[in-house]
């Protein structure tokens, strides 16, 4: 079923324009009566089309419930910057993976050192929308946001105000991921560096402010493994895997 996503919507009067009522009438070709989901937080409306105008498809709300897709905690990903076609290949299978936000963070051993303003203007654009059709193909409810990218200093300062940071050192020291005490959390951070992985400094940076050093054994992942890895595994300990 053909799913679109809205930050607002009227139970009484759901109205799809712009691209999304071209994309409907005129790519999809569909009649009224054909079943479409329209998603708004985490939730599903389910509705049948009413009528189709030259600019906009009006629909009938059959019912509405909880996306299933969409995991119980909400997950921050703050992921230094690492080449370009890493960066688009780590937010698709994040946001496949249930993360709720990713935030680039342009640390000290990052090779890829973007301008943070042309990264905003031209890199940003782009990376939400690979976020937007991963959302699409994996049922989401949601569409995950890739913010601007930060320096180290704004990233642990967002880090903060979560529930619990998770750090991935590749250096010995850091704890099992299955000993991290994810009970009664609701806002996750996870913290990975980029090909060159973090300098000490940073790491003993984050977890002063409360991350939780996670090694994962001997072998080094690439930096467009971990986050992948590290999702599967948070996914699967707090029950939504």
């Amino acid at each position: 079923m053909p799913r679109f996503f809205t930050n607002e919507i009227d139970e009484n009067n759901i109205v799809l324009t712009g691209s999304d009522a071209n994309h409907i009438g005129r790519s999809l070709r569909m009649r009224t009566g054909e079943a479409v989901t329209v998603c708004c937080n985490g939730v599903d409306y389910c509705c049948t089309i009413g009528s189709i105008t030259a600019d906009a498809v009006y629909l009938d709300l059959v019912e509405k419930h909880r996306c299933a897709a969409e995991p119980n905690i909400e997950v921050t990903l703050f992921q230094a910057v690492p080449k370009l076609d890493k960066l688009e290949y780590i937010i698709q299978k994040s946001v496949e993976l249930g993360v709720s936000r990713i935030v680039p963070v342009l640390t000290r051993r990052c090779i890829s050192r973007p301008d943070p303003k042309e990264f905003e203007k031209k890199k940003l654009p782009r990376l939400n929308k690979i976020a937007e059709e991963a959302a699409k193909q994996s049922g989401r409810g949601m569409i995950p946001e890739v913010a601007p990218m930060a320096d180290l200093g704004k990233a642990l300062s967002m880090m903060e105000a979560l529930d619990r940071t998770v750090l991935l050192y590749e250096e010995e020291g850091g704890c099992s991921f299955g000993d991290v005490d994810f009970d009664g959390v609701k806002r996750v951070g996870l913290f990975i560096g980029s090909e060159g992985g973090f300098d000490r400094e940073e790491a003993e940076s984050a977890v002063k402010i409360g991350a939780k050093q996670v090694w994962l054994g001997k072998r080094i992942l690439r930096c467009e493994t971990a986050p992948i890895t590290a999702l599967s595994i948070l996914m699967f300990l707090t029950n939504n895997m």
